[in-house]
């Protein structure tokens, strides 16, 4: 008997196995047919509306002092005191330093009896004068005798007035040994120690008060954004109020906001050569001495109100291959067109358009991955619900 054939039975079920697999794949649950029109996308769309904004703008600063007083001594001697405590506060008319006072008394006292005693011989120099002018009439004494006595009351009462000046001065010297404080503020760093030699007017100051509250910062912004706004404000898109009442935020080296407001104070009327910069200076309230001169911070502030502008969310707006910004608009008759537009400042999540769009138009801001321009499209509103995906063919 001859053994039966392993392989010749099981061709016929390897093939009828093999077709209907095949006939199996073609009709996956779910699958689109084959044939037939594509399902017409459905995107969401908002309609643009012209609006007014308030033109930000963040421009680089510095902080610095409102008030600075660097002191220098008057007068020439050696200090005898210093009566404040470096990096405390001083208030206006404090005495900072004593300079040893003991020449200056003297000069002053010298002064003070000069005067005394050209006030004592004015009087007896009086008395003469009045007599001559008396007994000239009667012809007792001759007319030159008599000229000689007004003329020695002249010269008398000059003199008291040299010496009253003299005193004067020597009492203002004496003062200038007592080196006060000319504003209330924070003191730095003394350069001097009791038992140093100053000079009168000397090039090296003893401290310097700052004045921190308020205090100022100083801001640059370019000469071009400059000539932009004015430009933007003759056209009248751009609504520009009084400078001196701009609110200014300030943004913190530590990225923190500051939490108080200020104001801009001026803008300077010329042109940095070196930076081609114009400086901007805000002044900010600062009671707790938070910010400290030199500090490097932010500003923000509004510069003018754009006009007839629109504000689309971030996602509507996209890139076309050479860089340019776009949005997808929904034209009348239900097709995508990509409309090139010229975009503005970032405002939290949504940009300001300024140009290439007109009210009403319809921009698409969710489902811009199916949209492709020229091509139809179904619109419902922004925010109607979860865009609706095209439905799934019958299976055979």
């Amino acid at each position: 008997m001859q053994p039966y054939p392993r392989y010749r039975s099981s061709t016929p079920w390897f093939a009828l196995a093999s077709l209907l697999l095949v006939a199996g794949c073609g009709d996956q649950p779910g699958q689109a047919p084959a044939t037939g029109a594509p399902e017409t996308p459905v995107v969401s769309v908002i309609e643009a509306r012209t609006v007014s904004v308030p033109r930000i703008t963040e421009l680089p600063g510095r902080t610095s002092a409102y008030l600075i007083a660097e002191l220098r001594p008057q007068v020439t001697g050696i200090v005898k005191e210093r009566l404040f405590r470096e990096g405390g506060t001083v208030e206006a008319g404090q005495v900072l330093y004593r300079i040893d006072p003991a020449t200056y008394q003297a000069a002053f006292d010298s002064a003070r009896a000069n005067l005394a005693r050209a006030e004592a011989n004015l009087e007896a120099i009086r008395l003469k004068a009045e007599r001559h002018a008396e007994l000239v009439r009667i012809d007792a004494v001759s007319k030159q005798a008599n000229d000689e006595a007004q003329a020695a009351l002249k010269q008398a009462s000059a003199e008291i007035d040299a010496a009253r000046a003299a005193l004067d001065k020597a009492r203002v010297d004496l003062d200038f040994t007592r080196v006060t404080s000319p504003i209330s503020g924070r003191v730095g760093r003394s350069s001097v120690t009791p038992g140093a030699l100053v000079t009168a007017n000397q090039e090296t100051a003893l401290a310097t008060v700052q004045q921190l509250d308020p205090i100022h910062v100083d801001l640059t912004q370019s000469s071009v954004e400059l000539l932009r706004l004015r430009r933007e404000v003759e056209s009248g898109r751009l609504k520009r109020g009084a400078d001196s009442g701009v609110p200014v935020r300030l943004i913190m080296e530590d990225g923190r906001e500051y939490e108080r407001e200020g104001r801009l104070a001026f803008s300077e009327v010329t042109v940095d050569q070196d930076t081609g910069s114009v400086t901007l200076r805000a002044t900010f309230p600062n009671p707790r001495g938070e910010l400290l001169p030199g500090m490097y911070a932010r500003a923000r502030l509004a510069q003018g109100v754009s006009q007839d502008v629109f504000t689309l969310p971030h996602a509507a707006v996209g890139r076309d291959a050479r860089g340019r910004a776009q949005v997808m608009v929904v034209g009348a008759d239900d097709k995508v067109e990509a409309r090139l537009v010229t975009v503005g400042e970032s405002r939290g999540d949504q940009w300001v358009v300024t140009e290439g769009l007109a009210n009403g138009d319809r921009i698409i801001v969710e489902g811009l991955q199916r949209a492709r321009p020229g091509n139809p499209v179904r619109v419902q509103a922004a925010g109607a619900g979860d865009t609706p995906t095209p439905p799934t063919a019958p299976t055979r």
